[in-house]
């Protein structure tokens, strides 16, 4: 839901926090009920299919279902799609590639080429047969489309580029020996280049049918075939997406009849969907403030699923803007922010205060790693040192699609640095111009998450900081050029002892060294679950975007 945007308010943190969460019990308690219309259509899922015996959950309405074509909408993708790895979380908590349509791979010794055994007999649901073919189309659609938002997953392969630049038909790297059998060769060793196949964008598309519905995969349900354990059945515009079970899949039917998936997003609307057992599931995310009863509630307690997100929440600080050109300015806004009270006063302490770029819970994060302290003084002595002994205005942006939770974080950040003279405003974008300013470099500063999407520190130091390019379209513009080289040479490291020990060394300066990035915290993900819902699960990093199909339905026969 868009917000007008409103000033900078400085904040009693204490004060605000202790208010808040009476507001919400009152709210909860007193006026939670949307009125009849909200209800209606929130509960209300027009189809011709039997669901009474689906899960329900609830998510956005994608722009489009083509996973190739979104960063952000992936349900389809985790649900009726497969990839040829998969991140697997094993039970001491540790997370592995793992087979998925390749059953195995072999990588040579120097990194180069890896060659790929699919799994015997898989099918589309529309009964077509996975062959080595299919995966190659997919990855060249991926190279080749011209609204992908992908291409990054598989650019490595030798020839990619060329393909990507019209100067080449086929994609060099990639031979077919056979039906179930393929190498690719890469440019360069990449030592994630197998995580990276487990995202999402990288599932597996039915050549046939592709070249049949053309622009129709992604908008029509009946064109939008997969291996996954799921089928869509039907796309009802603002309303839900209904999926029933893929009986014939490879991996054996999954164990629930199907999903009734909403498109829902009052949080009055969806509480009430809850309390009046229409929901199976909720991200209670998308309550925001009003998350704070069941949280704190003895009535939901049994309800309740917690897990660790592995993301991260951080301020962007653009180094090609005076004056934070000045590493001293930089440091200072870290020194001068308390965070375990920004993540107390904005998420309730659920979640863990960080000091680098990789959170808790990533392949290489570093439990060693200094803390950035908590220190006004000291910021204010820098700031002077720097030539600010009286502060100075800065901007910090805003999408107008923030949560209420993002915009009260930005201002008590604002409220902390004005104590150190600096003056920050905060002006509220469209989800337009805010991308616009951020990919041209822009920005001068703004908050942000970024999750992983695959088990590797590549994920976020090589996003942010493997390249000119990628620094500017963060609004970083950083300019450490050698660090920007080590980065981006540690992905050839194949010695994983080696490769992970660059990568903190690389943390440590881009953190605390050069004060580029200001890390504040990763965050709790707290669900609602049904007592009909057995087997519950959220996806290896903490998305509510997850794959269903071990979870089943209690007595869902009866």
């Amino acid at each position: 839901m868009k917000r007008a945007g409103r000033p900078f308010i400085a904040i009693n943190t204490s004060l605000w926090v202790v208010g808040a969460v009476m507001m919400i019990l009152c709210l909860a308690s007193c006026s939670g009920a949307p009125n009849d219309s909200q209800a209606s259509s929130a509960s209300t899922q027009s189809t011709g299919a039997d669901t009474s015996n689906y899960l329900v959950s609830v998510l956005d309405e994608p722009t489009t279902m083509d996973f190739q074509c979104t960063t952000t909408d992936y349900t389809i993708a985790l649900n009726c799609f497969n990839r040829l790895v998969e991140m697997s979380k094993e039970e001491d908590g540790s997370v592995k590639v793992a087979p998925s349509l390749a059953e195995s791979w072999e990588v040579s010794d120097d990194g180069l080429v890896y060659t790929f055994h699919l799994h015997k007999g898989v099918r589309f649901s529309n009964g077509s047969p996975l062959t080595a073919s299919d995966v190659l189309y997919s990855f060249t659609r991926l190279l080749t489309h011209p609204d992908s938002s992908n291409s990054d997953i598989v650019h490595d392969i030798k020839g990619a580029k060329q393909l990507m630049e019209g100067e080449a038909t086929k994609l060099e790297g990639f031979r077919i020996l056979d039906d179930e059998t393929f190498v690719i060769a890469l440019e360069q060793p990449f030592s994630a280049f197998l995580a990276c196949l487990c995202m999402p964008g990288a599932s597996i598309l039915d050549e046939q049918t592709m070249q049949e519905v053309g622009d129709g995969f992604g908008k029509d349900p009946a064109s939008t075939i997969g291996t996954g354990s799921f089928v869509i059945t039907e796309w009802n515009a603002g309303k839900g997406l209904i999926l029933k079970a893929n009986d014939t899949c490879w991996e054996g039917a999954p164990k629930l009849a199907g999903l009734d998936l909403r498109f829902t997003y009052h949080p009055e609307a969806l509480s009430k969907m809850f309390d009046d057992g229409e929901l199976d599931i909720l991200n209670l995310d998308d309550l925001g403030d009003l998350s704070e009863f069941y949280l704190h509630g003895d009535a939901y307690r049994d309800n309740l699923r917690t897990a660790q997100h592995i993301g991260i929440d951080y301020i962007a600080l653009n180094e090609s803007v005076t004056p934070l050109n000045d590493v001293r300015v930089r440091k200072a806004l870290q020194l001068a922010l308390n965070r375990q009270t920004l993540l107390d006063a904005t998420y309730g302490g659920a979640g863990l205060v960080e000091n680098g770029i990789y959170p808790h819970g990533l392949l290489g994060f570093n439990p060693n790693l200094a803390p950035i302290p908590y220190d006004v003084q000291k910021a204010a002595s820098l700031l002077a040192e720097a030539g600010y002994a009286d502060g100075f205005n800065m901007v910090v942006s805003l999408r107008n699609t923030s949560t209420e939770r993002q915009r009260n974080l930005m201002e008590m950040v604002a409220s902390m640095w004005d104590k150190v003279g600096v003056r920050a405003t905060i002006e509220v974008l469209s989800e337009e111009d805010f991308m616009q300013k951020r990919t041209s470099g822009q920005l001068a500063c703004y908050a942000a998450t970024w999750a992983a999407d695959y088990d590797d520190p590549d994920n976020f130091v090589y996003t942010f900081f493997g390249s000119e390019a990628n620094t500017k379209n963060r609004s970083l513009c950083y300019g450490n050029k050698e660090i920007i080289k080590r980065v981006r040479d540690a992905r050839s490291i194949m010695d994983d002892e080696a490769r992970i020990k660059e990568y903190d060394e690389l943390e440590r300066i881009i953190v605390q060294d050069d004060a580029a990035w200001i890390p504040l915290f990763s965050k709790e993900r707290h669900y609602l679950v049904s007592e009909r819902v057995e087997n519950f699960t959220c996806s290896w990093n903490g998305w509510f975007e997850t794959s269903y199909k071990y979870m089943s339905i209690r007595n869902a026969s009866e």
